[in-house]
């Protein structure tokens, strides 16, 4: 143990609050709570039906675990034990801990990001966790090549998550870059080709892991996962509409020539219904959904990169208006900030044996939420800032161990940037990862606040 270590007794108390912690979060969200994507996830996995342009794999996983213990508290559990296994590992490789690290731990846990969200069965969540424990991993390796091993196990982990994360959140393919420069940054010693060969190799394992798990998701009769293309379409989309709202004098030449009368709805009816908060608002008239999924992709793909190209200017001020409403909601009541009970299709919850449910104890867990909401424990904007602290106090110190937490605040930080391109709709969850990369490297940081002492390895 460092001779800056906390007693023992601060150690043993961080442990009892993190698993205090996570038995209180199943207590008070078993068997989970399901918003309708996850019910048709779990409806999908179960059924090896596809009815959802969603991830393939995320619908496999739920079914996996539904098929060991039917219903979603088994995936529950174990996404949960993903994060506070994780935090508990993160202690012990710290090998230190200090008074303030109990309060911390305590802190975070009772925020509803953690008491409440590791309970919602949503794939932001498990992408989150998957990420998070993915640098953890990390640690563990850039600590067994300062000790002179290698750490075989802990990559593999690491690219095992990494793969399993990018399944569920296309986007989340930029955390593949800071973990790779994670695992350069504790190789530098050895050379560029040292760091170049364990950097790269591992990028190419975890993207060759990553189209094995898909093969196994995607049900043997499809050919081609819709979802990535249907997702570019609807941004596309989503932006010419947006675009409109703002001059609905854009020239629409690639659209005038697929169709002149489709020229002429979009400019009377989109711009009318478009919104910064979320694409569904466009369904208010049917119209705008029929005559922009009447278009060629080619049509639309053309229009869309001539306003890049042709009108930044107003490209970008659409973009910033949805960013705006994803990473800083002026309403955050607008942006289904939790989610708690049961809900889904009434059909898809009859055949899976499910009841619709809102009962006390829900609605106790969303009161609750309600006491932060409008404050920073519920703001991606105030966890931007304490993830860019975290990293600098980090990047000052600079320990073998702290690079893979800063890594983990970089590639949240990342993503959540992503959204700047590729935001449809301003709910809470699509921006969790950085809450929980932030809360992980705070509570990291506070095991041993002292970021001016350097630990020799």
């Amino acid at each position: 143990m460092s001779r800056f270590a906390a007693p023992v007794a601060a150690m043993d108390a961080t442990r009892w609050v993190i698993v205090a912690g996570y038995l209180l979060m199943l207590a008070a969200n078993l068997p989970g709570h399901m918003s309708v994507d996850p019910v048709l996830s779990l409806y999908e996995g179960r059924f090896h039906e596809r009815i959802t342009w969603g991830p393939p794999f995320y619908a496999w996983l739920l079914g996996a675990f539904d098929a060991v213990l039917s219903g979603a508290a088994l995936y529950v559990t174990a996404s949960g034990l993903m994060l506070f296994g994780g935090w508990v590992w993160m202690l012990r490789m710290a090998g230190r801990a200090s008074w303030l690290s109990v309060v911390v731990a305590a802190a975070v846990v009772l925020t509803p990001n953690i008491l409440i969200y590791q309970g919602i069965v949503w794939k932001d969540v498990f992408f989150a966790n998957s990420a998070t424990l993915g640098f953890i991993c990390l640690i563990a390796a850039s600590q067994g090549w300062a000790a002179g091993r290698r750490p075989l196990g802990s990559l593999a982990a690491a690219g095992l998550l990494f793969a399993m994360a990018a399944l569920v959140r296309q986007n989340g393919l930029v955390a593949w870059i800071p973990a790779a420069a994670v695992i350069a940054w504790a190789l530098r010693a050895r050379g560029w080709k040292v760091m170049a060969g364990w950097s790269l190799g591992w990028l190419v394992a975890v993207a060759l892991v990553t189209q094995s798990l898909s093969a196994v998701a995607i049900p043997a009769r499809e050919t081609d996962d819709v979802a990535v293309s249907r997702g570019v379409r609807l941004v596309q989309q989503y932006d010419i509409a947006g675009a409109l709202a703002l001059d609905p004098t854009l020239p629409l030449e690639h659209i005038d020539r697929a169709d002149p009368n489709a020229d002429d709805e979009l400019r009377r009816r989109a711009g009318a219904q478009y919104s910064p908060q979320r694409i569904d608002f466009l369904d208010r008239d049917p119209k705008v959904g029929a005559t922009f999924w009447s278009l060629p992709d080619e049509a639309i793909r053309a229009e869309w990169l001539d306003l890049i190209v042709e009108h930044p200017g107003i490209y970008l001020k659409t973009r910033f208006a949805d960013f705006r409403w994803v990473f800083a909601a002026p309403v955050i009541d607008r942006c289904l900030p939790v989610h708690v009970g049961v809900d889904g299709p009434p059909d898809q919850l009859a055949r899976l044996g499910m009841e619709a449910r809102r009962d006390r104890d829900d609605q106790e867990l969303f009161n609750y939420v309600t006491w932060f909401l409008d404050t920073p424990v519920m703001s991606h904007a105030a966890y931007a800032v304490l993830s860019l602290l975290v990293a600098a106090a980090l990047l000052l110190r600079r320990r073998p161990e702290d690079i893979a937490v800063i890594g983990l605040q970089i590639a949240a930080l990342g993503f959540t940037a992503s959204f700047l391109v590729i935001s449809l709709a301003c709910d809470y969850r699509y921006l969790y990862f950085l809450d929980l990369a932030a809360l992980t490297g705070l509570l990291y940081l506070s095991l041993d606040p002292a970021v001016w002492k350097r630990r020799r390895v």
